[in-house]
Formats: C-alpha cells, structure tokens, sequence
C-alpha cells in the first residue's frame, strides 16, 4: 500500500486538499485500492479554511516519516515561509526516498526546501513570476500543466492538480488503473503535463465548431493511416485553421493530439493482453515495432517491453 499523507496549513484550500483526497483516498468499488491518504499539519488541532470551516488534524510532521508520497496541496500565503520545523520534515522524506509533490501554490514551499534548485518546476500561472522572482534557482515553467523529475513533482492551479495525480496513478500502477479512477471521477483520463495551462475563452463560433465530433472521427480510426491533413480534410478546414482550433480547444497541436491517443492506446493492450509490438502498432496506427519503441520512449521514458513487464504482471 503506498501512503500519500497531505501536509496542511492554516488557512487551508479545501479544492487542492479534496483535489489529491479524490485520486487517493477514495475506496471505489471494483477497483483494488492501492493508496492509503492521510493528512497532518505542523501543530495538530484545528486547520482553518478558506471554506469557512476548520478540519481537525490530528497528525504532526512525524507522519511525514511514514510517507511514500508528501503531497503539499497549496501554500497559502504564498509570501508566508514554512518554518525550519517543515523544511526540516521535508527534506528528511525527500533524503529517504519519498516523493515530494505540490499543487499549486505548494510549489513555495518546495522551492522554500531547496528541493526545486536547478530544476523546472510549474505553478499557478499567476503565481509563476512571484515564483521566478524568488527563487531564481528555480526554472519556472508558466505555460505547462505539470512537470515530474520522478522524486519531485509540480503542478499549475488547483484543477491541474488533478492532472498531476492522475499523471502518478498512471505511473504508478499504468494506464488502464488510472483511467479506471478517472472515469469514477468523470475526469478525462489524461491530459499532457506539457499541454497550455488554459487556452483561449470560448467564444460562440468556437462553441459552434466544436472539436468533439472530430475527436470522435479519428478516435475510431487510430489504426488507419489517419494524418494531421486527414483530420483536417475530414473536418473541412485548412491545417492552419485546424491547428488554430486545437490550441484555443484542447491546448495542443493536432499532431500532438493524435500521437498521445495512439500512445494511450498502445498502453491500454500492452496491460490488458500478449499481442506482439508489431500487431500493437499497427492496431494504434505506428506501423511498426520500431516506431513504436521511439514514440513510446520519447513520451514515457521507457520501452514498450519494459512498461508491459512492469504493469501486465500486477494482479
């Protein structure tokens, strides 16, 4: 059983706590529960919210000793610096292994640690330059969902924080388990850590020119040598103007788009059955065995051989 144990503070934000609580600490029928999620606090008692009401935390920072994963869900005020009681905890877990994660905010106090030091980190983009101002030892990324160095982990505002924990499920424990949990959560399986924070506001000829029918089109069609221009021709549009409106709609390129799908799908039956590389390529619209293995470690850092070893084997 991994432990996710969620590191509060006065006043707290209830939407990135329940946001990690969601992905982590819920028992979902049919599904095997494989995280236990708790939640501590410098000096237990009562937490106030900005909800307008106190939890009461019973757990101090030596919880934090017993946590595979620290998760920090927000760090308001940002200005305020965590104590040298909490860098003290945190540093402690991050020396014996265990991941540090933020949401949002939470990004400060990881940054207050050291932990962030020479590597990219994201968070709320109205944060990013108070972030970048700082700590200057930190390269802050203002655009992307999320950012995993594996034993750190970053994420934009309270909504990307979901992406983050899904994106960890996914690692964790593999595609098919993580869309498992999305999908009691009515959640879009994955989103990119790369992907744009937010795209452009929807105005009613985007409204009216919804992708949706299109992603339908070409999600039925993974196998087929379906091509940016196809989709495009497909929808009637030019490939300027159908790049134009995946980035105001989804926040990518149609390339990008099409090739995470093919990913995802690719992921889905190397968890779920044998079929050779090559059969799993052609079946996802790669071609070859060989693409396959590119694409596959140029998303995911690792092999397709490799990811089935390590997800078709669990129970």
């Amino acid at each position: 059983m991994h432990r996710v144990v969620a590191l509060v503070r006065p006043p707290q934000s209830t939407f990135e706590l329940g946001c990690a609580a969601q992905v982590f600490g819920i028992e979902r029928l049919g599904v095997p529960t494989r995280y236990a999620f708790g939640v501590c606090t410098e000096h237990p008692g009562p937490v106030a919210t900005y909800a307008g009401y106190d939890m009461l935390v019973t757990d101090g920072l030596a919880a934090l000793d017993a946590a595979d994963t620290v998760l920090l869900p927000g760090w308001l005020p940002a200005t305020e610096p965590p104590s040298a009681e909490v860098v003290r905890a945190l540093r402690r877990a991050h020396a014996r292994g265990a991941r540090l994660v933020s949401i949002c905010s939470g990004a400060f106090a990881l940054a207050h640690a050291g932990l962030l030091d020479g590597r990219r980190a994201s968070t709320h983009w109205a944060l990013a330059a108070d972030l970048a101002a700082r700590f200057p030892r930190v390269e802050v990324d203002a655009d992307v969902l999320y950012v995993d160095h594996g034993d750190v982990a970053t994420s934009a505002g309270a909504g990307a924080g979901i992406d983050l924990c899904l994106h960890l499920v996914r690692r964790d424990h593999g595609a098919r388990y993580a869309a498992h949990i999305a999908r009691t959560m009515v959640m879009p399986p994955h989103r990119e850590g790369g992907q744009a924070q937010y795209s452009a506001p929807a105005h009613p000829a985007q409204i009216e020119d919804t992708l949706a029918p299109l992603l339908e089109w070409a999600l039925g069609r993974l196998g087929e040598p379906v091509t940016v221009a196809g989709l495009a021709a497909h929808a009637g549009l030019s490939t300027r103007t159908l790049a134009r409106r995946f980035a105001d709609q989804l926040g990518v390129s149609p390339g990008q788009w099409l090739l995470a799908r093919r990913i995802a799908a690719a992921q889905d039956l190397l968890e779920s059955g044998d079929l050779p590389l090559d059969a799993i390529a052609r079946r996802v619209g790669l071609s070859s065995a060989t693409n396959l293995r590119r694409r596959f470690a140029g998303a995911l850092g690792t092999t397709p051989g490799a990811y089935r070893r390590t997800f078709r084997a669990r129970p």
